[in-house]
C-alpha cells in the first residue's frame, strides 16, 4: 500500500472530523502508512493536527517553526525514548511540523495513571459488557500472567487514557473545525476500537472513523466487525514471543 493507494483508501473513510488511525507500536510499515496518510491531508490542505498517543497530553509543537529539528520537536512533545521509538515516529510527524501543522500530545499524564488506577468512577464508563470485553483484552495483552487484583486497576488506566485521548482529540476537532481541516490521531489499534476505545467517549458532534492497521488477515478479520470502519493491510514483521519477553521482565 503505497501512494495513491493510501490516498484512495484514505478518501474512502473521508469526509471525517477525525481519523483515528490503529497501530502495532513496533511495526515500522505501519508507521509508514501513518506518513502517508498525513503526507495526503496536507497535499490537499486539509490537515488539521496531528494527535498521538506517544506523547502526553499538553505536550505540543506549536511554535515552533517550520524548519525546528528532530531535537526540538523530541523537546517540545517530551518524547521518551524509553517507552517509544522515535526513528518509527519522526517521519509523519517532520512532515507535519514541516508543512506548519501541530503535532499534539494526547495521553493521559503519567503522573494521574496512580489515581487513575484506584478510580472506580471509571468501571462506570462502559457498559457491562463492554468493560468485560476490556478487561479480557486486558488479561489477553498482558499474557494471561496478570494477578486478578490488578486487571481492575489496569482496565481503569486503560480506560482514562482513552478518555484523555477523547477529550485532547475533542478540543483539536473544536480548533479545526472553522477550517473544515480533519484530525488525525495515532495510537494502538486497541485505543481506537470503537466498541471499546477513544471513540465511545466522543461527543456525538464529532464524526469520526477508526482505522486499524495490520497484516492482511488481521485487517480481514477487523474489517468484518463493529470495531473499526476500515481496515488496512500492512507487511508483517518476523514473529516475536512478546509473551516470553513479558514474562521475562516480571519479578519471581
Amino acid at each position: 500500500m503505497h501512494g495513491d493507494d493510501i490516498a484512495e483508501r484514505l478518501q474512502a473513510v473521508l469526509p471525517a472530523r477525525a481519523v483515528l488511525l490503529g497501530e502495532q507500536h513496533d511495526n515500522p510499515d505501519h508507521q509508514r502508512i501513518q506518513r502517508e496518510v498525513v503526507e495526503a491531508l496536507v497535499a490537499k490542505g486539509r490537515l488539521g493536527a496531528v494527535m498521538l498517543e506517544m506523547a502526553e497530553h499538553g505536550r505540543s509543537t506549536q511554535g515552533l517553526a517550520a524548519t525546528a529539528t528532530p531535537d526540538d520537536v523530541k523537546a517540545a512533545l517530551r518524547w521518551d525514548d524509553r517507552a517509544w521509538t522515535w526513528a518509527h515516529h519522526a517521519p509523519a510527524v517532520m512532515v507535519a511540523v514541516r508543512h506548519g501543522v501541530p503535532v499534539l500530545g494526547a495521553n493521559l499524564p503519567r503522573t494521574q495513571m496512580r489515581a487513575a488506577m484506584g478510580d472506580v468512577a471509571l468501571d462506570t464508563r462502559l457498559d457491562a459488557q463492554a468493560l468485560q470485553m476490556l478487561q479480557n483484552a486486558i488479561r489477553e495483552g498482558h499474557c494471561n500472567a496478570l494477578p486478578v487484583s490488578q486487571i481492575g486497576p489496569m482496565t481503569r488506566i486503560q480506560i482514562a487514557r482513552d478518555i484523555a485521548m477523547a477529550k485532547a482529540l475533542t478540543q483539536a476537532v473544536a480548533q479545526a473545525a472553522p477550517s473544515g481541516k480533519t484530525v488525525v490521531l495515532v495510537a494502538g489499534s486497541g485505543h481506537v476500537d470503537k466498541a471499546l476505545g477513544v471513540p465511545r467517549h466522543l461527543p456525538s458532534w464529532i464524526s469520526s472513523k477508526s482505522v486499524v492497521i495490520g497484516t492482511h488477515r488481521v485487517a480481514q478479520a477487523a474489517g468484518n466487525t463493529a470495531s473499526f470502519d476500515a481496515a488496512w493491510s500492512a507487511k508483517s514483521i518476523p514473529d516475536k514471543d512478546y509473551c516470553a519477553d513479558f514474562k521475562a521482565r516480571r519479578p519471581g
